[in-house]
């Protein structure tokens, strides 16, 4: 017997099913720049709580589908009981490869809502937070082997610097990835609190803004949540149907950058500033989004997370 579908509704709020487990960023704003046809395919790149794959298989027919992507085994728990939901335990940046493989050459939308889930954040085992104490971990897909014990214990001074400046911003980085390396084999860091004790005497600034930087920073590192990103936004164009669009939600500077290069020039590079210069190729997407979207008044009083989300959103040609 078939399984029933969820029920069409005309609202863009979440359902109660994800409330413990992520809050959706921007879904009324998302869910409106996919610009939803009842009988299109449609890709969720980051599942999570499933809240935005909800609302969109409200906007969806009975012969719309949806293809949702996870690399953390803790999302299965949020799956609807749905036959037009396919879901894949992978990571996005496959997206092209598991598509095929299930049948599918072209698909109408993409959405990722980049970064980390509420979930993982509040699960201490998983080291993503500063607020427990628990080993380092901060792997997404736990089938992976490096994890961010990995990093600090085997990095070069010049790798961990690189790391923390790009990724977390961390002022004194150098000073940092330096301390790593000299005191990594007499203090013991294979812990939270551990790594914490072992840098507190060169945090600069409040301590907790300090952490959450090289936290930041270490599980991006861990994820490649950037090499990531590039190889998914290269493969969108070949995916996306004339007239579908793909919608990013970012919460760094990087990631922000990255897909603004992407799809103003289908690269990633910022342009050269060379007057003569005339050999641009033809964009393949037409931007629908000039600046990105921010959440508004009412969704930051309910959801803090949602203070540094900026959304892109541009059309296949």
């Amino acid at each position: 017997m078939a399984k029933k579908q969820q029920p069409r509704r005309n609202e863009t709020s979440s359902t109660g099913d994800d409330a413990g487990y992520h809050v959706p960023v921007l879904l009324a704003e998302s869910m409106e720049a996919l610009n939803i046809r009842p009988d299109g395919i449609y890709v969720d790149c980051t599942f999570g709580g499933g809240g935005h794959s909800r609302v969109i298989l409200q906007h969806l027919g009975p012969k719309g589908r949806l293809v949702a992507f996870d690399q953390d085994e803790d999302a299965r728990q949020n799956l609807p009981d749905d036959d037009r939901l396919l879901f894949v335990p992978h990571n996005f940046r496959y997206l092209q490869r598991f598509l095929r493989l299930n049948g599918i050459t072209e698909v109408d939308g993409i959405l990722a809502d980049l970064g980390v889930s509420s979930h993982q954040f509040d699960e201490a085992d998983r080291g993503f937070s500063t607020r427990f104490d628990a080993a380092l971990d901060m792997r997404m897909d736990r089938r992976q082997e490096l994890t961010a014990l990995d990093i600090i214990s085997t990095y070069t001074e010049l790798q961990l610097h690189k790391l923390f400046e790009q990724y977390g911003e961390v002022t004194n980085a150098k000073t940092l990835a330096r301390t790593i390396v000299q005191r990594r084999t007499n203090v013991p860091m294979k812990t939270i609190e551990g790594f914490k004790q072992a840098i507190r005497d060169i945090v600069k600034g409040n301590p907790h803004k300090y952490f959450a930087q090289v936290f930041q920073a270490l599980r991006m590192e861990v994820n490649d949540e950037t090499g990531a990103l590039k190889d998914m936004l290269q493969q969108s164009p070949k995916l996306l149907r004339p007239g579908g669009r793909v919608a990013i939600i970012s919460f760094h500077s990087i990631e922000d950058r990255l897909v603004k290069n992407f799809f103003r020039r289908g690269s990633f590079e910022e342009p050269e500033e060379n007057p003569f210069a005339n050999n641009e190729p033809e964009p393949e997407f037409n931007i629908i989004t000039r600046k990105p979207v921010t959440a508004g008044d009412e969704e930051l009083k309910r959801n803090p997370r949602s203070r540094s989300a900026k959304l892109r959103v541009a059309e296949k040609r």
